[in-house]
């Protein structure tokens, strides 16, 4: 997962395990998919840099603005995902999108050479 290998702190656990699913068809193969075991943060690590609510390719990830890390010792700050999933109910809704917002085509954003904003891209070398 890109959380975990993103995260500065090494504050975020997955475990899972891979499970073989028979064939949905007489000929078909077998399929395999992974299987979520176990999702925690730990909160006495994590430094709310926020890459992991970045990188997160499925949303899944987000800023809650009501957290409680009040806790009586280091095990308590371990949020394991059925205490993480009690905070879904205080994101709030994305803002909804203004359809009549100009997009900029990426040749602007990039600049007329498309080459980005890092340095050495599409400069004249000098002689």
């Amino acid at each position: 997962m890109l959380c975990v290998r993103e995260c500065p702190d090494w504050c975020i656990e997955i475990d899972s395990h891979v499970q073989t699913l028979p064939a949905a068809e007489p000929r078909g193969r077998d399929r395999t998919v992974n299987v979520l075991d176990r999702f925690a943060v730990d909160f006495g690590l994590c430094m709310y840099c926020g890459i992991c609510v970045e990188v997160c390719p499925f949303d899944a990830l987000h800023w809650s603005p009501v957290a409680a890390y009040a806790a009586s010792g280091p095990v308590d700050l371990v949020h394991e995902a059925d205490r993480l999933a009690g905070w879904e109910a205080t994101v709030p809704e994305p803002a909804p999108l203004d359809p009549a917002a100009e997009v900029e085509p990426d040749h602007v954003r990039r600049g007329a050479s498309g080459a980005g904003n890092r340095p050495g891209r599409g400069r004249v070398p000098r002689p």
